[in-house]
């Protein structure tokens, strides 16, 4: 390996690292911080992703994949919701393997409520050490990563350099 891909290398894995551990500091932060006792922080995370989606619904196999949590941990999560309204569970129409999960209107009002004082949390949480064209060229950037990551055959084929730089 030459010099210049040795040093590529260990500034992808800095990077790597300074990301992961902004993140777990912030996530740590917001957990504790967590607004509400009706729902907990991983269950208002199912109810965000449903909200997102057509319908306020999706199938099971989708939420998951969502989550950064194994389909087990999902599984319960969408059973505590449901016994407390905030979802229901429906047979999927196309598949009768599938499961539909749809978040109730009950469900949406404990979310819109949380979701107030949660963007509060984060907002002061993220926005602590970053002023606004800061936060803008962060979102940028993770975003950026984000779509290079979900590329095809991306674990095979390196970013160009010049793509890798952030636009002005």
């Amino acid at each position: 390996m030459d010099e210049s891909r040795r040093s590529d290398k260990a500034t992808a894995v800095a990077a790597w690292e300074a990301l992961f551990r902004a993140q777990v500091t912030v996530m740590r932060a917001l957990n504790a911080d967590f607004p509400s006792a009706e729902i907990s922080f991983n269950e208002y995370d199912v109810c965000f992703n449903l909200s997102t989606q057509p319908g306020r619904r999706c199938r099971m196999r989708e939420l998951t994949g969502h989550l950064l949590l194994t389909q087990p941990s999902v599984s319960r999560l969408v059973e505590r919701l449901a016994s407390k309204g905030i979802v229901e569970k429906q047979p999927d129409p196309s598949d009768a393997r599938g499961v539909i999960v749809a978040l109730t209107a009950h469900g949406f009002d404990v979310y819109r409520s949380v979701a107030v004082q949660h963007a509060q949390t984060i907002a002061e949480q993220v926005g602590a050490g970053l002023d606004d064209d800061e936060l803008q060229t962060l979102t940028a950037l993770c975003t950026k990563l984000r779509v290079a990551a979900d590329a095809p055959g991306r674990s095979t084929t390196r970013v160009p350099r010049d793509r890798a730089t952030v636009d002005a």
